[in-house]
């Protein structure tokens, strides 16, 4: 397979927890805009050196996101720089106070904020909290955790519920939806929610922490065909 250039492609596509270099080469092969790294406790999680080495052999184009949670924003800046990260994603509770310190921390780096949708249609409020931040983060990602699991479930969060929390989100920030994406759904999360851009664990692997590479490629193909059907949305802030 060979490498396709992200420049033309109007959706960002982001393959999570990625353990080793040949799964990231094959993401990146498939069409990948993005690779994600779980720097926090997870069975997915790698080490900061493992990450190091992979980031390394990487095409620069490809953004190389750091997943974790509830870390103090120096300790953030002193992973972007070891692992060689280009943006990180705030899996915890990171409060909206707080977000302008890791701006401040993360300089020039992506800040992507993950937000539990089931807390948001719970309580509505809650969100507005980080919009009014939106000078502070690129973007925000819904995900479907649940009680004592953050992410990786493989379990979809309520679309429908969900459809007046993304299009908020949109009037202010690029959206991400992830949680229980998987080649034969994605296409309708993209057609529901039209998003910027997209996330999948679960849903590409073969097992716990290896990608399956069929899987990959149906997954980003058939994100690429379902967003060739919509409208461009908004460009993520450098």
């Amino acid at each position: 397979m060979t490498v396709q250039s992200p420049v033309s492609e109007r959706l960002w596509i982001k393959i999570c927890a990625t353990t080793n270099l040949d799964d990231a080469l094959t993401s990146i092969a498939a069409g990948a805009n993005a690779l994600g790294f779980v720097l926090a406790h997870s069975t997915r999680r790698v080490t900061p050196q493992t990450a190091a080495v992979i980031v390394a052999a990487l095409p620069g184009h490809i953004e190389k996101v750091g997943v974790v949670v509830n870390e103090s924003p120096q300790r953030l800046a002193e992973l972007a720089y070891e692992i060689g990260l280009t943006a990180l994603q705030l899996h915890g509770d990171e409060t909206p106070q707080q977000l302008p310190d890791y701006r401040r921390a993360l300089a020039g780096r992506k800040i992507i904020k993950t937000l539990q949708t089931r807390e948001l249609l719970a309580n509505a409020d809650r969100l507005e909290g980080y919009l009014r931040e939106h000078d502070n983060i690129d973007a925000i990602l819904l995900d479907s955790g649940v009680p004592g699991n953050r992410g990786g479930t493989g379990v979809p969060f309520d679309w429908s519920s969900a459809i007046p929390i993304v299009a908020r989100i949109k009037q202010v920030l690029p959206v991400i939806i992830a949680g229980g994406l998987n080649p034969n759904n994605v296409s309708e999360a993209i057609r529901i929610f039209e998003p910027w851009g997209v996330d999948v664990v679960s849903g590409v692997e073969r097992e716990n922490g290896i990608k399956d590479a069929a899987k990959v490629c149906a997954f980003v193909s058939a994100a690429r065909a379902a967003c060739a059907v919509n409208q461009p949305v908004q460009e993520l802030n450098s």
